[in-house]
């Protein structure tokens, strides 16, 4: 399905509006979310999580939410942010023809298939990163948008300051890899490893979500087809329609592994006009990630 992303004001405006009251409940500490739902009622089986209700900006749960965790793809969160913002401001075009480069075609984990010389689209690198969490999209357009990855990076924390994400959260790299795994590649922003609380990831996931509702469209789907291999690449989120863990509602967002990180999953679900925004992070499995996510949907739609 072909998009087209129009800045709309007044959809924006509200959307700008929930984005602030998240912001603001959820920097107000630990006393305002005790208040909301005690931590001994609910056990959530991860390192960090958190829970919000993105219509009124509610916190609803939050485990250790203020310490900083490798968020693995998560953090491909705001490369999307970027990707979306450069379209909508002209500096892109969805149809802008980016050639893969020797680190983005070797680049290791998730892939889509790029080699190096190949010519793809923005629409469909886009695509790809966003459904599948493919690095070697997230690199060549981190490369084509800033020149390098490390020139992108300065804009990823750039973006990240300017939204009011804390000093904990600092993005190194466009993929989320740690910094081991592409320490060899010398073209590679490779000096700090990428760091997030939940918190911050919730508010990154509010204000894609705000800013460009749109974005919901693609992380709806349940694959993308790829020009590079000629078939179909299954969607990393497992919440969705006719996947193992479906949950009717849910629409997004980002997955993320890597072996520092554990399983975490930026998750987002809507029912009866309720949204809610959830982050697990450092989980033991691929599995616990989607089953302590429907824990925390089942708790916040049943409020």
């Amino acid at each position: 399905m072909r998009l087209i992303y129009k800045h709309r004001r007044g959809h924006f405006g509200l959307y700008l509006a929930t984005f602030v009251a998240i912001a603001t409940i959820i920097f107000l500490g630990d006393k305002v979310l005790k208040n909301w739902l005690p931590a001994e009622e609910m056990v959530i089986h991860s390192a960090a999580a958190i829970l919000i209700d993105a219509s009124s900006g509610k916190v609803i749960y939050q485990k250790n939410a203020d310490e900083a965790h490798p968020p693995a793809s998560m953090s491909k969160m705001m490369t999307e942010l970027i990707v979306l913002e450069g379209v909508l401001e002209g500096r892109l075009s969805w149809n802008d023809r980016v050639s893969a480069s020797h680190y983005a075609a070797h680049i290791p984990g998730t892939r889509m298939g790029l080699s190096q010389g190949d010519q793809l689209t923005v629409r469909e690198l886009f695509d790809s990163m966003t459904i599948y969490s493919a690095n070697d999209a997230a690199v060549a357009l981190a490369e084509h948008i800033g020149g390098s990855e490390k020139a992108f990076v300065h804009l990823m924390n750039e973006k990240a300051a300017r939204i009011g994400l804390s000093i904990k959260s600092v993005f190194g790299n466009a993929s989320g890899l740690s910094k081991e795994d592409i320490a060899s590649y010398h073209e590679s922003a490779h000096e700090q490893d990428t760091m997030m609380t939940a918190k911050d990831t919730a508010m990154l996931a509010g204000y894609l979500m705000g800013k460009f509702p749109e974005v919901l469209e693609v992380t709806s789907r349940g694959s993308v087809r790829v020009s590079t291999n000629k078939k179909s690449l299954s969607a990393t989120n497992l919440m969705l329609e006719n996947k193992p863990y479906e949950y009717v509602g849910n629409d997004g967002l980002k997955t993320g592994y890597t072996p520092n990180a554990g399983y975490c999953f930026t998750g987002t679900a809507k029912r009866d006009g309720k949204r809610l925004i959830s982050v697990v992070m450092g989980a033991d499995s691929k599995d616990t990630r989607f089953t302590e996510t429907k824990k925390l949907y089942e708790m916040g739609f049943s409020q």
